[in-house]
């Protein structure tokens, strides 16, 4: 490919005092600084789908923002061992959008660091036909991992998200590619 995929990063938690902006910000930066994609962010606080699924014009440009997209990564929080409702309901809004694309996660939490949700929204994207890539990053005791101007000094999660970024562009190419040649039959 000679343009950069075009990478979507889905901010998951829509609570008051959310500490998702910060983890997000700093996923986005470090994507950013990757010329094999063009990062754009969906933040969900901002996407109003409705809770019924129902077709509206937020939905739409939802819909198109993701059909655009070639691959994705969720930052997702872990609120009582799962994943928050809002990343559901995103996953759900849509169908043949995911198909045959990749994502991946970057979560936090408390001790679990967000693991709990991740594993569940593997079972989930595999469901809509996604290809869940192997790395993830996880921030466990997530607000201690970040200083003030929003940076980390957590090398495993700097190397766990430079690991997901390669795989990413790399399942992210293969699979325009085979969709270009021949459309997903899902």
């Amino acid at each position: 490919m000679d343009t950069p995929l075009r990478l979507e990063v889905i901010i998951a938690s829509v609570r008051p005092e959310r500490f998702a902006p910060v983890v997000a910000d700093w996923f986005v930066r470090t994507a950013r600084t990757r010329p094999e994609f063009d990062t754009g962010v969906i933040d969900l606080l901002d996407t109003p789908l409705p809770l019924d699924l129902t077709g509206t014009a937020a939905t739409a440009g939802f819909r198109e923002r993701l059909a655009a997209a070639d691959a994705f990564a969720v930052v997702t929080s872990e609120y009582n061992h799962g994943y928050p409702a809002s990343v559901k309901t995103a996953f759900d809004s849509a169908k043949h959008e995911w198909r045959a694309k990749p994502i991946g996660f970057v979560s936090y939490g408390g001790l679990s660091g967000g693991l709990r949700a991740v594993e569940q929204l593997r079972q989930v994207v595999a469901e809509i036909h996604m290809v869940s890539v192997r790395e993830s990053v996880s921030f466990h005791r997530a607000r201690k991992q970040f200083d003030a101007e929003g940076n980390t000094g957590d090398g495993a999660a700097i190397d766990a998200a430079d690991r997901m970024l390669t795989q990413l562009a790399w399942w992210g190419r293969t699979l325009h590619d085979a969709r270009a040649a021949d459309p997903y039959p899902g």
